[in-house]
């Protein structure tokens, strides 16, 4: 079928160097819903309905930066201000990029713990 449309994404992947470290850090300081691990290599988070994979590279060439995640929140100082007390090293504190009529989009930003050159933003 040449009309063919990617639109919804089913799974996102993160490389790690350290699977039970960033498991720990998703799960227990962002709070993602853990779904369950796939040994040795994987362990998967449910994103209100997009599976989040954590995996270890299994080539060199895969080791390596690939990713910004933008997470959805209804509050983003209340996020800001809960990650920061749980211990997340947090980069900037949000800001609006833009004021547009059906929502106001900011960003804020932290490293993730052990993930290969991730910057997650909000």
């Amino acid at each position: 079928m040449k009309d063919i449309s990617l639109g919804k994404i089913a799974q996102i992947a993160v490389m790690v160097r350290d699977l039970e470290r960033a498991t720990a850090f998703y799960r227990d300081k962002l709070g993602i819903p853990f779904l369950f691990n796939a040994p040795p290599k994987m362990a998967f988070f449910d994103c209100d309905g997009i599976r989040l994979m954590l995996r270890v590279p299994e080539r060199a060439d895969l080791a390596h930066a690939a990713s910004i995640l933008y997470f959805k929140v209804p509050d983003i100082d209340m996020a800001y201000e809960a990650l920061s007390g749980r211990g997340v090293v947090l980069e900037d504190k949000p800001t609006l990029v833009a004021a547009i009529p059906t929502f106001d989009p900011c960003l804020g930003a932290f490293r993730v713990c052990d993930t290969t050159g991730l910057r997650v933003t909000w």
